[in-house]
């Protein structure tokens, strides 16, 4: 009889360590075991799922399709035998990996992880914090929580709440520099950039006469790869920046912080998670409370 849950475990390993013989002493097996249970399945498949050379393995692009069902797939064998064995009573346990923004994971994420913890101890919570866009296999991420639309994606996206974006600078920079009264003043200001997205760099205005809304190219000296980072170099009065209110509303309240051209302000832009494909099933109706919205944990991502 096949063992096919079982080749999805060997396959899995050797995908996520990228070695047959860090998979083989994972599960006890030789490497050559491994390479055989793996080819196995490649011949069934009659598609090449790894990629070999002398050193590692890397994922194909079928490959990738099929990690990611493989491991969805073994985390429902693994939940059905715990809600057998605790009697029906779902408990979610195992490791649940967070990806989200650095200011967002500050602000909003991290200060809910001691109740989260303390209503789910059988969840190891493994949280990174990154502006930069991720690959959820490559990362080997259950959730990610980023800011914009989403693109074409075969991923499950959440709407969690909408986040307004604004363009400070410092009354020091206003002082030496003088307010921009238009978008097109800008273009002799120093407009301070992020570095991981080129979209984020053309900033958007609403016209107060028709209400369209434009894309305008900004350029500066300066570029980070994080809303934190950009509001030190605002605060420091090197130049203009547009980041998430909730990066700069202490320092707004404050006058550490001048907001700039709020009459052209766009739209906001809204924060979302994303988890792996969807299964057939619900997921668990797992909540955290995140401002005045919430994040589903799924029970599932969890059973690793």
């Amino acid at each position: 009889m096949d063992n096919r849950a079982g080749e999805m475990e060997v396959f899995v390993a050797a995908a996520e360590l990228g070695s047959f013989s860090a998979a083989g002493r994972r599960l006890k097996l030789s490497p050559s075991a491994v390479s055989k249970l793996v080819t196995r399945i490649e011949d069934r498949l009659g598609t090449r799922l790894l990629a070999r050379s002398t050193r590692l393995v890397t994922l194909t692009p079928e490959g990738e399709v099929y990690l990611a069902r493989a491991r969805r797939i073994l985390a429902d064998i693994a939940e059905t035998e715990q809600i057998v064995a605790s009697g029906g009573k779902v408990v979610p346990r195992g490791l649940l990996r967070v990806n989200a923004t650095l200011g967002f994971g500050e602000r909003y994420l991290l200060p809910l992880a001691p109740e989260f913890l303390s209503l789910y101890p059988e969840i190891e919570l493994d949280i990174s914090l990154t502006d930069g866009v991720i690959s959820l296999i490559e990362e080997r991420t259950d959730i990610a929580i980023r800011s914009g639309a989403m693109g074409d994606s075969s991923l499950k996206a959440r709407k969690l709440k909408e986040v307004r974006r604004v363009i400070v600078a410092s009354p020091t920079y206003i002082e030496q520099y003088g307010m921009p009264e238009t978008p097109q003043d800008l273009a002799r200001h120093n407009c301070l950039s992020f570095n991981f997205s080129r979209s984020l760099n053309e900033w958007p205005f609403r016209d107060p006469g028709s209400a369209d809304v434009y894309r305008l190219p900004v350029t500066g000296n300066a570029s980070v790869n994080s809303g934190m980072a950009m509001r030190r170099l605002c605060l420091s009065g090197l130049g203009l920046g547009r980041v998430g209110e909730f990066h700069v509303e202490p320092d707004i309240r404050a006058g550490l912080l001048v907001p700039v051209l709020e009459d052209y302000s766009a739209a906001s832009r809204r924060h979302s998670e994303s988890t792996g494909t969807s299964s057939p099933r619900e997921r668990a109706s797992r909540t955290m409370k995140i401002g005045s919205c919430t994040m589903p944990m799924p029970a599932s991502a969890a059973l690793r």
